[in-house]
C-alpha cells in the first residue's frame, strides 16, 4: 500500500527541522537553483541526440548539464567572492562534477518513488508560506512571491514541481538518516579511545648537509638524466580584441511606449490579499469522507451556538501549523491554496465563516479575517527602475548578437584585422607569458591558456573561438609570437641542481641512519652512537588525540603504533618528514581512562555517532543505487 504523507504530520515535520539542515536544503539550496536558472534552463527537453546520460531509462540533457555545470562555476563564485578565480577553474572535471550530481539526483528521485513516499500540497503551501523571501513584515506576501518567482523565470507550477523534488529528496535523506542507531557499547568504546592518552618521547635525527659532499660530476650526471626539466620556459605573446557589454548602454535608447507597457507588465501581477483562518479535519486512515464531514458539520454547529473560531480550531484543527494560532493563515493572494478553498475564501465579506468546504486534504470551515487591497506604485517611482531594466534586457541582446558577429568574423578571418574593423575595437598585445599564466586580467583566465596553448593556435596560426572572460566580456585571441622552449646550459643550472641533491642526500642519511637505530632499539639496544650524545629524548606525557604542540603528524603515527607488551618494554616507530629529518618515537605507554563517561557526554558522543552512521548508512543507500542502477553516459 503506498505510504501517503499527511498533510498534518509534513507539516510538523517541516516545521520541527525550519531550523535544521532540512530547512537550509530545500530553501537555500532551491533559492539559489532557482535564481541562476531559468525555467528553461530547467525544464527544457531536449531530444535524445542531446542526452549527456540516461539513468535508467531516463534521459538527462546536454542542456540540463550546461546549466548544471554553470550553476556549479557560480556557487564557487559566491563562495569564494573576491577570492574566486576563473583560470583554475578545470571545466571538464566541472562538467564530470555537474553530470555525476544529475546523475545522483536522478537516482535519489527515482529511490523515493520506488520507497512510496509521497507529499501533499499542503506541505509545500506551508513552506512556501514561511520561507522568509517570500514574506513582507512577517507575513506571506502573495505580490512578493509572485515578483521573487517570476524574477527566476518560473511560474507557480514549475516552482512547486521543483520544490516537491527536492522536499522529497530530503524526507528521503531524513528518514535514512534517521533510523540509525548506536549502542552504549559502542558509545562506552568509542568514548575509552578518544579519551585514551599515551606516554611518549621523540628523538629527531636533523638532515644535515654539513659533512656531504656533492662533486662536479654528480651535477652532470643529474643534470644529463634530467635534461628535460632544464629548460627555457615555453612562452606566447597573444594579439587580441575584446569586446565589453557596458560599451552598448549608451547605444541603447527606451521610448516612452515601451515605458508604459513595463509599468503595466509591473503592476499586472499584484493582486488583493486576503487573511483566512481555517479548522481542518482530515480525510485519513483513520477517518472516511463521511466521518469527517459529520465532524466538521458539528464543529459549525457550535460556531452557529456562539463559540469561538479560534478557540475551536486551537481544539480540533488538524493543521498543527495554524492550529495553535486559532486557525491564522496569515495573508496570501489568489493561486496559493486549493482551488476549492480559494473559492470559498473569496466569496466570503470579512468576518464571515463558510460552509463546510471539501479541498484535497479533508473538510475545512473557513473564516475571512481581513482584506488588503493591491498597494499599485505609482508610475514615477518606478520609470528609473524600468528603463534600467529595459535598457539591460535591450543591452544584453546587442551584446548576444555582436557577439555571435565577432565570433563569425573572426572565424573566416585570417587574422584580427577584419573583426576589429567591424565593430570598432582596438587589437591589443599581451607581455609574453608561458603556460602557467598570469596573475590578473586576461592572462590569468584558464580558457585563455588553453587556448594559446592549444595546436589551433600554436601550430595552425588561427584564431581562438569566442572566450567568456565574464558575464559582460569576451574576447577572441591570436599567437603574435612564439618562443619555443630550449635547453638551458649546466652553468646557469649547476647551483640549483647542487642544492637539491644535498638536500635529497641529507634526508636519505637521516633516513637509513633513524632505521637503523630504529632496529637497534627495537631489539632492546641502546643508543651508543657518537652523532648523538648531546641529543636527549623529548618526553611528553598522557598526551591526547589533539595534543598541542606535537606535530599532527608524530600524533597520527603514535595513535596508531602497537601497545607495549610489558610495562618497561617500551615499543618504537619512525617517520621520515617532509623537512627530510627522521624522528624516532618510542611509546612507553597507554593510558585508559579511569572516570566513567558522564550523562552528558555520553549524550553529545551518541548524536555525533548517531549522525556519523546516519550519513554512512545515506552514503550506502546511494552506493546501493547506484550499483544497481543502468547508467549510461553518452
Amino acid at each position: 500500500m503506498r505510504t501517503a504523507i499527511s498533510g498534518g504530520r509534513m507539516l510538523q515535520n517541516i516545521r520541527d527541522n525550519s531550523q535544521g539542515w532540512i530547512s537550509k536544503t530545500i530553501i537555500g539550496m532551491m533559492v539559489v537553483l532557482m535564481a541562476l536558472f531559468g525555467v528553461d534552463q530547467i525544464f527544457q527537453s531536449a531530444s535524445n541526440a542531446q542526452d549527456a546520460a540516461e539513468v535508467n531509462g531516463e534521459a538527462i540533457s546536454l542542456n540540463e548539464l550546461a546549466k548544471a555545470a554553470d550553476l556549479q562555476r557560480r556557487r564557487l563564485q559566491q563562495q569564494l567572492g573576491s577570492n574566486f578565480d576563473e583560470s583554475l577553474i578545470d571545466e571538464k572535471l566541472l562538467r564530470d562534477a555537474a553530470l555525476k550530481g544529475l546523475i545522483d539526483r536522478q537516482l535519489l528521485l527515482q529511490g523515493t518513488v520506488s520507497a512510496d513516499f509521497s507529499l501533499s500540497d499542503a506541505a509545500i503551501d506551508q513552506v512556501m508560506l514561511q520561507e522568509p523571501q517570500f514574506q513582507v513584515d512577517g507575513k506571506f506576501n502573495s505580490d512578493r512571491f509572485d515578483m521573487v518567482i517570476r524574477q527566476m523565470g518560473y511560474t507557480r507550477q514549475q516552482f512547486r514541481q521543483m520544490m516537491r523534488e527536492e522536499m522529497l529528496i530530503v524526507q528521503l535523506r531524513a528518514g535514512i538518516a534517521a533510523s540509525s542507531f548506536v549502542t552504549d557499547t559502542e558509545i562506552s568504546n568509542f568514548a575509552r579511545l578518544e579519551k585514551q592518552t599515551r606516554d611518549f618521547a621523540t628523538l629527531t635525527l636533523k638532515a644535515t648537509t654539513q659533512d656531504i659532499d656533492v662533486t662536479d660530476a654528480d651535477i652532470k650526471a643529474f643534470y644529463d638524466q634530467n635534461a628535460s626539466e632544464f629548460l627555457s620556459p615555453e612562452q606566447v605573446q597573444l594579439e587580441y580584441v575584446e569586446l565589453n557589454k557596458d560599451g552598448f548602454f549608451e547605444q541603447v535608447e527606451v521610448t516612452d511606449d515601451e515605458l508604459q507597457s513595463q509599468y503595466q507588465k509591473e503592476i499586472s501581477g499584484l493582486a488583493e490579499q486576503r487573511n483566512a483562518a481555517h479548522i481542518l479535519v482530515e480525510v485519513n486512515d483513520q477517518a472516511s469522507d463521511e466521518q469527517a464531514k459529520q465532524k466538521i458539520t458539528e464543529i459549525a454547529q457550535q460556531l452557529n451556538a456562539g463559540e469561538d473560531f479560534a478557540v475551536l480550531a486551537k481544539e480540533f484543527s488538524a493543521d498543527p501549523g495554524s492550529a495553535s494560532s486559532g486557525g491564522d493563515l496569515g495573508y496570501a493572494g489568489p493561486g496559493v491554496y486549493d482551488p476549492a478553498f480559494e473559492q470559498a475564501l473569496y466569496a466570503l465579506k470579512q468576518g464571515e465563516v463558510s460552509a463546510p468546504v471539501r479541498s484535497a486534504y479533508g473538510w475545512h470551515l473557513i473564516k475571512l479575517l481581513g482584506v488588503q487591497g493591491a498597494d499599485v506604485p505609482a508610475f514615477d517611482s518606478l520609470k528609473e527602475k524600468m528603463t534600467k531594466d529595459l535598457k539591460t534586457e535591450k543591452v544584453e541582446q546587442r551584446f548576444v548578437e555582436a557577439s555571435k558577429e565577432l565570433e563569425d568574423s573572426s572565424f573566416e578571418s585570417a587574422d584580427l584585422t577584419q573583426p576589429a574593423q567591424e565593430q570598432g575595437l582596438e587589437i591589443q598585445l599581451s607581455e609574453f607569458f608561458g603556460r602557467e599564466g598570469g596573475k590578473e586580467g586576461i592572462l590569468s583566465n584558464r580558457q585563455v591558456l588553453q587556448a594559446a596553448f592549444s595546436e589551433d593556435l600554436l601550430d595552425n596560426a588561427m584564431n581562438s573561438q569566442l572566450i567568456e572572460l565574464d558575464p559582460n566580456t569576451v574576447v577572441v585571441v591570436r599567437i603574435k609570437a612564439h618562443n619555443k622552449p630550449e635547453q638551458l646550459p649546466l652553468d646557469t643550472v649547476s647551483e640549483a641542481i647542487r642544492e637539491e641533491l644535498l638536500i635529497q642526500r641529507a634526508a636519505a642519511a637521516a633516513k637509513e641512519k633513524g632505521e637503523q637505530l630504529l632496529v637497534a632499539l627495537s631489539e632492546g639496544k641502546t643508543l651508543a652512537d657518537d652523532n648523538l650524545k648531546d641529543q636527549t629524548w623529548a618526553v611528553v606525557e598522557a598526551a591526547s588525540r589533539n595534543q598541542e604542540g606535537v606535530a599532527p603528524e608524530v600524533l597520527q603515527e603514535l595513535f596508531r603504533m602497537p601497545r607495549p607488551s610489558a610495562a618497561a618494554k617500551p615499543s618504537f616507530e619512525g617517520i621520515a618528514t617532509r623537512n627530510g629529518d627522521y624522528i624516532l618515537i618510542r611509546l612507553n605507554g597507554v593510558n585508559e581512562p579511569q572516570a566513567a563517561v558522564a550523562s552528558v557526554e555520553a549524550e553529545e558522543y551518541r548524536k555525533f555517532l548517531s549522525s556519523r552512521q546516519g550519513e554512512q548508512d545515506f552514503a550506502a543507500y546511494r552506493r546501493q543505487l547506484q550499483e544497481k542502477a543502468e547508467i549510461e553516459r553518452f
